[in-house]
Order: C-alpha cells, then structure tokens, then sequence
C-alpha cells in the first residue's frame, strides 16, 4: 500500500472511530450559538438572518447541531483534530490528514461564508462555523490519537460507567448544579479575554488544557473534586466559543 493510499485509510479509520463523539451535547451546542448571536456585528446579524431565512424557523440556536444529524465517515474527521500524547500541542505536528480536521474545516467553511457562492452554499458552510467552534472548545476535541480523544478512557462518574469523552460532551454539563440556567448565566458572566484567532491557536489551548495533570481522573473515578476543579474551566471553554463564533461571523460576514 502506498503512503497515501495508507494516509487515506488511516483517516476513514479514525473517523468512523470517532462518529459517536459529539460535542458538548444539544443544550451547550445552543448555548454557544445564542451566546455569538447576540455580540453580532449589524451588518453579520442582518446576513445571519438573510441566509437563516432559506429554511424558515430556523435561529443560529436551531442550526448549532445540525452537523452531527448529518454526519457520515467523509464528514466525522472534521469534528477534532488528534495531538499525541508524547508530543507537544502545536498544530504543526498534529495529525489533520488531507484537511481532514476540524481546525481546517473551520477554515474551509468560513472561507465560503465569505464568498460569493450561492446562498444555499453559504447557510450550510454557516452551520458547519457555528457547530464546529463549539466542538473545537470541548478540550478532547482536540485531545490524544492513542485514546480516540478519551472515547476509549473508561471510568466511573456520577453513578455510573462512562468514558472521559462523554463525561466532558454531557456529563458535566447534564449535572451542573442549578441546572442548564446556572450553567447559562455563568457562561454569560464569563468574559473572555484570549488573543488568539486562529482555529490553530485554539485546538493547542485546548490540547494544553488535556495535558494539564489531573484532566485525566485519578484512579478512574470522577468525585466532587473533579468537578469543583474543571468547572471553571467548562465556563471558561462555553465562553470563549461565544466570543470566538461571533468574532469569526463578524469577520466573515462583514467583508462582502
């Protein structure tokens, strides 16, 4: 087999491996695009709901998850990008095969936002952007090859068995205390203050953030402590999402 025909493979490989893996869960997904609307530019709020109007009813909200009611072996790869763990988070060295990662998704489907391609082109290349921040906020989204970006790391949480993937997509979130209003407001509190702008710079934040000791539970087992210490930073990911989403549609929509 030749390498690139090996590359090819590789890449179907890792992304049937990874179909199940959804970000942050339907309510969060919601969160981040109502949180981006809202800090909207005039002029990218007015495109927003010109293309949005193509599917009547439809709300950036309504639209945050539409890529993973859609999503096939073609298409999974582009919801995270792998690091490996004996390596460093730079995006030079991660693995995006033939752009086959989110990070460059990000960039793929912005660039058409920006085009003048056909309207129906442009909606769908919006809700790519909108869904595939979020997803690159999620840290395992940007986590480890050897662990399928903690789908295969099994543990123990809130009563039940699980893996460190889904704890992060739903776990948390699902038993926030206080609920999903809690967790909104504190989201809405949280300002951002990140620099960076690049889909790059933010999958090695959140590849640092995998590496930092302790992301991965002790003894296989999620207590109270866990979840005292990485609330902190749910908010702070949900947050810079916003921030970010709304930054690169204002961007997007505003040079036409």
């Amino acid at each position: 087999m030749s390498a690139r025909a090996l590359r090819a493979a590789l890449a179907v490989i890792l992304g049937l491996a990874m179909s199940s893996a959804q970000a942050w869960g339907r309510d969060a997904h919601r969160l981040v695009a109502e949180l981006a609307g809202e800090r909207l530019a005039p002029a990218a709020r007015d495109a927003v709901q010109r293309l949005l109007a193509l599917e009547p009813g439809a709300t950036l909200a309504s639209v945050s998850t539409w890529p993973d009611e859609v999503r096939s072996p073609t298409t999974a790869p582009w919801h995270y990008v792998n690091f490996r763990r004996d390596g460093p988070c730079d995006y030079s060295q991660a693995l995006c095969l033939a752009g086959g990662c989110v990070v460059a998704a990000i960039e793929r489907q912005a660039t058409v936002l920006a085009s003048d391609a056909p309207d129906e082109d442009r909606l769908k290349a919006l809700k790519y952007v909108v869904h595939f921040v979020a997803d690159l906020h999620q840290p395992l989204h940007a986590g480890y090859w050897e662990d399928r970006g903690g789908n295969s790391y099994q543990l123990q949480a809130f009563g039940r068995g699980t893996n460190l993937h889904a704890l992060w997509d739903t776990g948390i979130v699902d038993h926030w205390p206080g609920g999903l209003p809690a967790l909104a407001e504190a989201v809405r509190r949280q300002r951002s203050t990140s620099k960076d702008t690049t889909p790059a710079a933010w999958a090695e934040d959140a590849c640092r953030i995998v590496a930092t000791p302790g992301f991965y539970p002790d003894g296989r087992h999620v207590d109270e402590a866990y979840q005292a210490r990485w609330s902190p930073t749910v908010v702070q990911q949900l947050a810079l999402a916003a921030d970010r989403l709304a930054t690169l549609l204002n961007q997007s929509l505003t040079r036409r």
